[in-house]
């Protein structure tokens, strides 16, 4: 497994929140898990394909964050879509609702990893791209590879 920024084992990568929207900022948070969602996280079982993070009541929620429930875990295991509280700063938390009553920002989960032996995220403040800006994102990303490539056949 790779390695997060903050020294921790990144479990995945959202790349797809890459491509679709620009990210003005990232931060860390903890999230709040029961212990077989945590089980099933660190075994890879989970999707963040269409989750969000969203402010509700002066508490950071992340919805739409599946966790598959864990094989062994009988009758004491989670609802795989339930809302999960984000862990972060009171401050942070009032600063975040107000950027995302901003038109257009939303918050993101960009990764997930490992950190001290506790699940974190790093979520991204983001604005959606439009269709034009994703085709300049594919475009600069070939021109990188062309370039890459032709150096690499003049080296070696």
């Amino acid at each position: 497994m790779a390695e997060a920024e903050g020294g921790g084992k990144l479990l995945a990568d959202n790349r797809k929140a890459r491509f679709n929207y620009s990210i003005d900022e990232s931060f860390e948070v903890g999230i709040s898990l029961v212990g077989t969602e945590v089980k099933s996280i660190k075994t890879g079982k989970f999707a963040f394909a269409d989750a969000y993070g969203r402010v509700m009541g002066n508490e950071l929620w992340l919805i739409g964050f599946h966790i598959t429930p864990y094989e062994q875990g009988s009758l004491f295991n989670h609802d795989p879509l339930r809302n999960r509280k984000l862990l972060a700063h009171r401050r942070e938390i009032k600063r975040l609702e107000r950027k995302t009553e901003e038109k257009g920002f939303t918050l993101i989960p960009l990764k997930v990893y490992l950190k001290n032996g506790r699940v974190k995220l790093n979520m991204g403040l983001c604005k959606g791209k439009k269709q034009y800006d994703k085709r300049e994102s594919i475009k600069s990303r070939e021109t990188e590879r062309e370039t890459r490539r032709e150096f690499k056949v003049k080296m070696g």
